[in-house]
Order: structure tokens, then sequence, then C-alpha cells
């Protein structure tokens, strides 16, 4: 009997298939972001793969491009400007036009400004003459812009306007909600004349829904024929795939532009919503049914890159150099392509993508019905394809010599690859690729290697792997934990240091090789032993500058502490260094050092030949941008915020500044290291008034704080940092800023 059950339960190829391939059901049905974002990124390159597709010749795009602002000025124009392009267009034939723009504020108009204070001045005064008043009247409507493009809107007849919601609460502080109501009465019109609800419950399904409106003026949305939001809202990794048709808000659903420019097209079609109990089950224009997803989203089937659809120059319409029969009887979008105006989209064809292309493709996908569809089915399809080869591969490889089951395992990648491309080229249909490629991996590795224990009875050892390490600290982590020993890495909180020579490129310029290479080897000698005292990797050398991290491959919970000891270390050997330099009649220099802690991604990095073990992350990045950033203010040592917090406790620190440096959306606060916990008493003088002007700085009292920064230095005359906001403060006295002003230096330089 315990034979019997030892047979049974004794592995073969194919039950290792079989555990591999529900194992990868299992992660497919829960879900693994880094596999899905994978699959994202292999739609990518299926339509890179497919290459451009003609689309129809109804849609043509009228850009605002580099010619239009060299030619017209910079954006954004006068609507005088674009009341003409639109006279224009009507004249030309156009069948509708649609505006990625939102005309949310009056024009800046000082010909209308002085006009109307000039008559307001003359009715005050008594001196109202009819013929006079006339006259004003007469000349504040010649100069009244908006008012032209709103009668330019209306005479044309054919215009849907583009606005756009904000879909997340954050940072809606500045609209007020007492607007919110007027606002929504300007789109009220625009929302879906049908919705259909296929039972009680799907009347209670919830939408993406918005939170804000950034609409056009009144008179813009009440002369044009309606009006469609342009919100895209990418993935996670930052490409457009999907177009949301429908968003909600405050109750009601509203369709987005490309569907309301559809629907002015094909003027005799109704709009329709359907909503199921797991939401959207399609959108219907006429007779087509838009196949979308359950929260109203269409997948994008892109044609191909940039000008697949015909662009032309604003530049070029308003000179009259365009055939007016290119227009004639077209949809015709208006919207920007000049880098500098940021209306810029992430798609599989390229980073640089016009969004209102993007709503090109739309439109011409539901003219067309060429769809890219991944209904709700495929799911079923998915696992069925996993399952069936990888049972398919377990049942065929073991009986398989070692060549002969690579050749099979190759021969299924690139059949199930050719099906994959086929029925997304030829049927629109989106299978996943990823899953199935992944579960061919591991069933021909699981059972290449079950045959290799089992058959050569050997093990083969990873220890060759070892030399692709350098520091000692490294190599005796990879043999504790030999799984990291590959390509990749995990996510930590780490600090990491980075230092450079201040001037070497000049310095290296006066110097013999032999003697700058004699200096600098001696330069990074004293460093690398003060970054080995505390135990930190030194990553890599940069020329003249260093990299070390704290924290990996070992454990550190003082990582930030290591790092500020080696700074300030690596100061004062610099010291000693310079002494003996200038004793030889070597030149000094100083150098600066940056610090910053934060999460980071370490582990081996490169390719399969060849990879070193570092850090990376926008951490790592901010700590060499804190290293650039001692040029700016005359220092040696400057730590990041989250670094301060850690170390404040028993180190000397003040705040410098609060920037936004170079690639950073977000300011951060910056600190000078200065020292351990002592420092001479009149240090603590200066930088407790330091702390003062500071406050004072960003509460706008300039005056104030140019006092306090000039009694700093009165007391440590060679104190750059208050010497430079002394001159900060002076220059925003003469030039006050915005009410938005936040004290926030931007840091142009890396």
């Amino acid at each position: 009997m315990g034979s019997r059950l030892k047979a049974t339960l004794r592995l073969n190829g194919f039950k290792i298939s079989l555990l591999v391939s529900i194992a990868v059901v299992a992660v497919y049905l829960a879900g693994a972001p880094f596999l899905d974002l994978m699959e994202l990124k292999a739609l990518d390159l299926r339509f890179v793969s497919r290459g451009a597709v003609k689309p129809g010749n109804e849609v043509v795009i009228a850009v605002i491009d580099e010619k239009s602002l060299d030619a017209l000025g910079r954006w954004p124009w006068s609507r005088k400007t674009i009341a003409g392009l639109i006279d224009i267009l009507t004249a030309y034939g156009v069948r509708s036009i649609g505006l990625d723009i939102v005309f949310a504020e009056p024009d800046e108009n000082l010909d209308l400004e002085r006009i109307t204070s000039f008559r307001k001045r003359v009715e005050a005064l008594g001196l109202e003459n009819p013929e006079l008043m006339e006259y004003l009247s007469l000349a504040e409507k010649e100069v009244d812009n908006d008012r032209i493009l709103a009668e330019a809107i209306e005479r044309s007849g054919k215009v849907t306007l583009g606005y756009f919601f904000h879909a997340s609460k954050r940072g809606l502080e500045h609209i007020k909600g007492s607007n919110s109501d007027v606002d929504l009465e300007t789109i009220w019109s625009s929302r879906y004349p049908s919705v259909k609800y296929q039972s009680e419950r799907a009347k209670r399904t919830s939408l993406k829904e918005a939170y804000a409106l950034e609409n056009n003026l009144d008179e813009f949305a009440d002369a044009a024929e309606g009006s469609g939001f342009f919100n895209v809202f990418p993935d996670r990794d930052g490409t457009v795939r999907w177009a949301p048709l429908v968003i909600q808000y405050k109750g009601s659903f509203f369709p987005s532009l490309p569907l309301r420019v559809l629907q002015h097209c094909l003027a005799s079609s109704l709009l329709s919503l359907r909503i199921a109990d797991y939401g959207v089950e399609g959108i219907q224009l006429g007779k087509i049914m838009i196949p979308t997803d359950e929260r109203g989203k269409v997948l994008i089937n892109y044609y191909g890159p940039p000008k697949t659809f015909p662009h032309y120059s604003i530049a070029d319409i308003l000179s009259g150099s365009i055939p007016p029969g290119a227009f004639r009887d077209k949809i015709l979008l208006v919207g920007a392509t000049a880098i500098g105006i940021y209306d810029m989209r992430v798609t599989p064809f390229g980073s640089t993508y016009p969004g209102v292309e993007i709503h090109a493709s739309i439109i011409d996908n539901v003219l067309r019905q060429y769809f890219l569809i991944r209904p709700d089915w495929i799911t079923i399809i998915d696992l069925t394809i996993v399952m069936g080869l990888g049972l398919l591969l377990g049942f065929v490889l073991p009986k398989l010599k070692a060549v002969s089951g690579a050749a099979f395992t190759i021969f299924l990648f690139f059949a199930f690859f050719m099906l994959n491309r086929y029925l997304f080229v030829s049927k629109g249909v989106w299978i996943n690729i990823v899953y199935p490629f992944l579960v061919l991996l591991l069933v021909y590795i699981g059972v290449t290697v079950f045959r290799y224990i089992t058959e050569e009875r050997e093990k083969k050892k990873i220890r060759g792997a070892f030399h692709y390490y350098v520091t000692a600290s490294v190599v005796n982590e990879m043999l504790k934990n030999p799984e990291k020993l590959k390509l990749g890495g995990e996510k930590k909180e780490l600090s990491v240091l980075f230092s450079d020579i201040r001037g070497f490129t000049t310095i290296s310029e006066g110097l013999s090789p032999e003697m700058l290479v004699k200096l600098l080897n001696e330069y990074l000698t004293v460093m690398t032993d003060i970054v080995f005292k505390y135990d930190g990797l030194l990553d890599k050398y940069m020329g003249d500058a260093i990299m070390a991290v704290y924290g990996a491959p070992l454990d550190q919970d003082d990582h930030a502490h290591r790092a500020c000891g080696t700074a300030l270390d690596m100061i004062e050997e610099l010291v000693a260094l310079q002494d003996k330099w200038q004793a030889n009649g070597t030149p000094r220099f100083d150098i600066g050092i940056g610090i910053n802690t934060g999460s980071m991604v370490v582990g081996n990095m490169g390719s399969d030949r060849r990879f070193d073990y570092t850090v990376m992350g926008d951490s790592v990045n901010l700590g060499s941008r804190l290293e650039g950033a001692n040029k700016q203010y005359h220092t040696n040592i400057i730590i990041g915020e989250f670094t301060y917090e850690k170390v404040k406790d028993k180190f000397f620190c003040r705040e410098l500044d609060s920037v936004r440096v170079k690639g950073k959306n977000l300011p951060v606060k910056i600190y000078e290291l200065i020292g351990r916990n002592w420092v001479p008493g009149d240090m603590w003088e200066a930088f407790d008034l330091f702390r003062r002007g500071l406050k004072e700085y960003k509460e706008r009292r300039w005056n104030e704080a140019v006092e306090t920064f000039n009694r700093i230095l009165d007391l440590r005359p060679d104190d750059y940092p208050s010497r430079l906001y002394v001159e900060r403060s002076k220059s925003l006295i003469e030039n006050p800023p915005s009410q938005d002003w936040d004290g926030v230096f931007i840091m142009h330089t890396k």
C-alpha cells in the first residue's frame, strides 16, 4: 500500500506541467501587476509589429504647430484669430469642427479695456454725446474678441467645443463649489440624450466620476452646436491605450468630444448609453455599437505614428495657401502639436503623440467600425490557452531529447505568437500573450530541471556567477542568498551619497596627465576608505565623482547616519589633503556632496552576460541633484528632507530652501549638513537667525528678511546662503510675485 502511494505521489514531467499551469492560472486570476504591465507593453509591440494602417479620408487636423507659433506668436492667440480660422474653415465647407481647446477665461484685451474705461469716464463726467456714445459702442464691439469668436461659432453652426473634467479631488481648492451648478447648466444639453438600464440594479451602477469642470465661457457654450470632454487617462505606465467615452458628473452622464463631433456629423443618429448590472454594456451611435469595457472606456485602435492623419498648419490655413477642396465635407479637429504647449501623450507608437490625434483615431475607429476588442469572455479563452499549452508541452517534452524538446518549445512559442498576431491584426481581438508565454517558459524550465536532477543526478552550482561582483560584502551576501544572483532587484529604503570635485575640468587643464592621475588617485583612495569605514557600498566612480550606497546589500537601520558621517569625514580629510597639496604646489579644490534617503530599487542591473549591483529610482536621481545644488548655495554638503528627519537628533543641520529640482514636480526641503551635535556658539546664533529669516522670506515679509540676513552677515560675512536670500528678497520687493507664490525656488539645472 505504501509503495503504491509513493508511486502515485512521485513527480513526472506531466505532473510538473499540470502544477505549473494551475499556478499560472491562479496568478492570472489573482492579478500580478508586473505581468499585467508586461502584457500592456506586449500590446504596444503588437501595434508596432503590425505597422501603420491607412485611416479613412473623413478626418483631418488643423494644428497649432511650431510654424503657426512662429507666424502668429505664442499661444494662446487672440480669440479674433480663432474666429477667423472658424470662418475660413466654414467657408471651405467642412462637415464639422471639433476644438480640442477650452476657452475658460475671457480674452486678455487691452484695447477693449481702454475703450470701456474711456466710455465710463465720459459717462462719469456727463459728457455723453449720442454720436460719441454710438461710436464708442461700435468700437467696443469691433475689438471685443470674445464676442467676435462667439459670433463666428454661432455663424458656423458646425463647431463642437471641448472641455475637461477634474477626475480627482486633489488640487480643486481654487474652484468654488457655488459655481458648480452653473457649470453643470452650461454642458447640460450635451449629456447623453438616451440612457438605457437593463435593470433596477443597473441604475445604481457607478462609472468614472468627475469632481469639477473646466468649461468654456457661457457665450461660447451657447453659440456652439455642442460640447464634449477631451480627458484621456493613461495606464499606470503613462501610456494612453484606452479612452473614456462617458464620465459621470453630478448624477448625469456626459459623452466625450469625439462622440459629440460624430453625433453632429451623423445628425440623424441617436447617441445612447447602455448600462447593465456590471457596468457599461456598450454605447450606440445610430446603427453603430461601440464596444467598451464596464467603465465606458474604448480600446483605441491606433493607426500609426504621429501625422498618420493629415495635419494642416493653422498658419497655412489663415494665409490661404491650403486648397479649399482639402477640407470639403471633412471632420476637422483643431488642436496643438507644438511641443511647448504640452499636449503630447505617450502611445504605443511614440512618446510625443498629439492628444488631438488620439481623438481623430477614436472618430475614425467609430466611422469605420475598426475596433480593437477585449470582451469579457476573453478571460475564458486566455485560461484555456494557458492550460492547453502547458499540458501539451508537459506531455510531449519528456518524450523528446534535449535538442528536440527545445525545438518543440520554440515551435509552440512561435506558433502561438503568429496566432495571436493574426487575431490582433485581422480580427481586432486582443488575447493575452504574456501568460501563455510564461507557462511555456516555466513548464519547459520545470521539466528540464526535473529531468536534469533525476536523470543526471548532478546539481549545477552557481558559484561561477560570483565573479560579477567586485566587493566582498556583495559576494558574501550573494553566498547567503543565491536567489539574488539574477537580473532584477527589490525596493528598499536606502541612503545614497554623491560627491563631485568643483571645477575639476579647470584644474585638470593646468596639470600634466601624470600629475592629474596621481592627484585623482590619491583623492579617490582617501574618499573610498572613508566609504568603507562606514560599511558603505561603493557603487561606482564617474570620473572625479563618487557614488556610494548605504543600507544594501547588508541591511543597516542607521544608513542615513552612516552616509552623513561619511560626508563630514570626507570634508575633514579633504582639508588635510589640501594642506598637503598646497605644500607640494598642487592646486587646491573643493567638493560638493549630496545625500538623499528614500525608496530605491536595489539589485543586479544589466544584461544576462554582465550586470552590476546598483540602485535606481527617483530618490537616487534626487541625491544627484542635491550634490549639484551645492553650486547654487556655495555649500559643501546638502541633504534631503527624508535624510534630515532621520539624522536631526545626532547631526547639526540648517534648512536651506524649498526647491523644485529639474525632473520633479513636487518641491522638496533641502538642508545643509554642518556637523555633528556640537558646533561653536556663534554658529548657533547665526543659524537661529537664519531660521527666522527663512520664515520671514516665505511669509512675504521681505524687508524684515533682508534685515535678518544682514545681521547674519555681520556675524559670518562669508555665509553665502544669507547673501543669496538678501538678493532674492530685494528682487521680490522690486518685483512682487503673484499671490500663489509659495517660496519654492525652481532649479533649472541638474
